[in-house]
Order: structure tokens, then sequence, then C-alpha cells
């Protein structure tokens, strides 16, 4: 029989479902014939419980199964007789005037869109790109000099200076009462790093060891201790200790305390930059492929099903709540998240996917077992144990689908850019990586 649709709005449909009475009783019948033969009821030996009392028990649960499943299975049969490609979940009500012996049903949902896209030679694109000069290699190797830095005391009368470890006692009062958090005694930090409040080290910096000294500081209004954040303390400090920090010196021993192969100066600056350019590429694909995607929205036209969307809403609400588990904030599962945070976030993740999936299939830019394969060596490569890295990502299916994804989104980037409007535009290594 045809299958009648009925469009409500641009993707909202209505098809009427009909069940028979006689089949829904029947099934019903079996599959309580089938539970008496397994059920156990106090008075009554296995498998001889008479049906009636079976019927009385759990007819009314295996009613509710079976009518489910019949509907399941009209709804599914209608909408691939009607062609239709289901987005979401229908809602399902029972619907009056049915013919005799059946019940009727109307199915609510939506559809997926049809996706048109546009001309992608006239989609304007700035491409990224940048390199790894002799100054980036040089501050990285000044970063692992600084992580294997060792301290020193100084000297008596030697004042404390940014990059210097200090050992302090403090004590902080807020109207001459103490506060929770507020004291401490020998304290460790490094000046200038950023480990303390502002006020805190301009405090610290040029005293002497055994000096003390009392400052007002100012708790920012965003502070984390909410019982003095927006408030001002008076703090004195005793600095105990100061330490000087000494930098191993740039040569092969340095090279290979890091476990350089080759183990000299000339191998340590080739091993970084073959890192740096690895990263560089990561971070250029990263940005550049945000580029395409905002050009590729702009030139496809689609409608957005309400209900992809909810789901999508409900993922990232979801996925909060777990990052601030994560963090250890107490009652992170019940946490009131407003679902309008996510909204529009929602409404980009669901309009590109259904754009990037009909540019896929239409272009066959799925990605290969050779293209994943190749991709998860090179993420392999930076690690000291390469294969091992490779059997983590090739024995777990969610993570080799993680890669899947990336590099199907890399394909999607590649092809669109092959086809725009591409200007080149260089940009600084440090403003690539985010260092000031």
């Amino acid at each position: 029989m045809a299958v009648t649709v009925e469009t409500l709005d641009k993707l909202e449909r209505k098809i009427t479902l009909e069940l028979s009475l006689e089949q829904i009783t029947q099934e019903v019948q079996t599959r309580l014939k089938r539970m008496q033969r397994q059920v156990k009821l106090d008075g009554f030996r296995p498998g001889k419980v008479p049906l009636s009392v079976v019927s009385k028990r759990y007819g009314g649960s295996v009613h509710y199964e079976v009518m489910n499943d019949q509907l399941g299975k009209a709804f599914q049969s209608a909408a691939q007789e009607a062609q239709l490609r289901i987005a979401g979940t229908p809602t399902i009500n029972e619907k009056e005037g049915a013919a005799d012996g059946a019940l009727a049903f109307e199915a609510v949902f939506e559809v997926y869109p049809e996706v048109k896209i546009g001309d992608l030679s006239a989609a304007a694109i700035e491409k990224l790109s940048a390199a790894v000069d002799d100054a980036a290699i040089e501050r990285t190797i000044e970063i692992l000099r600084k992580q294997r830095r060792s301290f020193v005391a100084r000297g008596a009368d030697e004042l404390a200076q940014d990059g210097d470890q200090v050992r302090i006692d403090f004590e902080g009062k807020i109207d001459g009462e103490p506060f929770e958090g507020g004291k401490a005694e020998g304290f460790q930090f490094v000046l200038g790093e950023g480990q303390m409040l502002k006020e805190f080290e301009e405090a610290v910096r040029g005293m002497r060891a055994g000096d003390s000294k009392t400052f007002p500081l100012n708790f920012p209004a965003d502070y984390h201790g909410k019982d003095v954040a927006g408030k001002q303390a008076d703090f004195l400090v005793t600095l105990q200790q100061i330490e000087a920090a000494q930098l191993p010196e740039v040569n092969d021993e340095l090279a290979q305390a890091l476990g350089v192969a080759g183990g000299n100066v000339e191998a340590l600056r080739a091993d970084i930059r073959k890192n740096l350019e690895r990263e560089v590429k990561f971070r250029l694909q990263m940005r550049n492929k945000t580029a395409v995607m905002d050009a590729l929205l702009a030139q496809s036209e689609l409608d957005v099903p309400k209900s992809s969307v909810a789901s999508e809403v409900e993922r990232l609400v979801e996925g909060a709540r777990a990052n601030l588990k994560e963090r250890g904030i107490q009652g992170a599962d019940q946490a009131p998240i407003p679902p309008e945070l996510f909204q529009a976030q929602a409404e980009r993740r669901v309009r590109l996917g259904l754009v990037v999936a009909e540019l896929v299939n239409a272009n066959r830019l799925q990605a290969t077992p050779e293209q994943v394969d190749a991709h998860i060596q090179e993420l392999a490569s930076s690690y000291e144990s390469p294969a091992d890295v490779v059997r983590w990502y090739q024995s777990d299916r969610q993570r080799l689908a993680e890669i899947e994804a990336l590099v199907l989104e890399n394909n999607v980037t590649e092809f669109v850019l092959a086809r725009a409007q591409v200007s080149e535009k260089p940009i600084a290594f440090d403003e690539l990586m985010g260092q000031g």
C-alpha cells in the first residue's frame, strides 16, 4: 500500500501508520507462551506456571514491548517505501478513526535536507603558511635547558630576581583576621613565572634572605577562592632562601641527556627542527581547515534538522559536565548548564557535517586505509617507541575512527583548496604557536 507523506514544515513530515489488532494479540500470546517455559514464580514448578498467571503478571509489559516493536517496524517500512532519509527519532501518537480491527498512529519526524553546494571556484580562501627558523630552534633549546635547570643558593647580600627560586613564610589577613589558605611556611616558587599574583611577586622581588615585608594585595573578583575574591588582604612575608637558576650548557652532554639519536648538538637541533616542522604542519592544517570549512558553509544552502541540533546540544552539554567532573567539580553530573550556550555551536556542527558528507559522497573523498596508516605513522614518529603508538591506535576501533575523521577532513580541505581562489598569507612562527 502506498504511503502518504504530509509536509508540515521545511523538513518536518507526517505519515499515518496502521497496526493489526489481531497480529498484536497473536504476537503477545506467542511471547507469553515463550515466557511460560522459563518464568519462575513461588508456588509453581519451573515451566509449569499457568498461562493465565503469566499473562496477568507480565501481559501489560509484553503488550507494550510488542506495540513498540510493531510501530518501529511499520515506521521503518513506511519510510523505506517513501524513500525518506529520517533525521532524529519520530514522535508517534495514537490517532482516532482507525478501521475496524486496527490501530492508527501518526508519526511526526524530520528528514535530512537537500544540500546544495555552490561553485567552489567562487570561494575566496586565505591559506596560511609558516616556516621554522633558527630563532624558533634556539628558543626551543632554551625551553629544554630551563626544564633541566638546577638551583644554587645566592649570597647573603644578593637580591631576589626573576628566575630565582625562593622559599618564603607568609600570612595574610583581611580586616585584621586570618583567612583559610592565607598562611604557609616554607612555600617555594620561581619568581617571574606567574605562579603567584602580581602584587605578591612584586613584593618579593628585590628582597634579601632574612628580610620581612608587609604589603597589600587585592584579590581579583574572579579569584578561584570565593571567600577572598574581590577583597584586599595585608600580607606579612619573610624570605627564607633565594636560589639562582643554573641552566645546562648547550653541548653534546645535553643532547645525550635528552636522548637525542646521534648524541651531539647538531643532531639535537635537527631533531628539534623536525619536531617543530611536524607541529607547524598540524597547526597550519587546523587553521586552514577552519578557513575551508567556513568557505564551504558560505557556498552551501540547506535547512538544518532541529532534532539533529537538539541531539548535538545534548552531547555538548554532557561533554561540558564530563569536563567539570574531570576537574573534580562536585555535583558535575547534575550541573545546571543552559543548553542555549551551545545552540550556535551545535547548529554549525550539524550544518557542517551535512555539507561535508555531501561533498565526500559526491567526490569519493573517504579516508583510505593507506591514508589512515600514513597519518598514524606520522603521529607515532615523534614518540620514543613509534611501533607501540601504532599498535595503540590500531588496537581500538574508536581511536581509528578518530584518525579516519581527521584524514577525511584533510581530504575535504585539499579538495576545496584545489578549486577555490586561494591567497597565501605567511604567518609568524610565534603567532602560529600562540607564543607572546
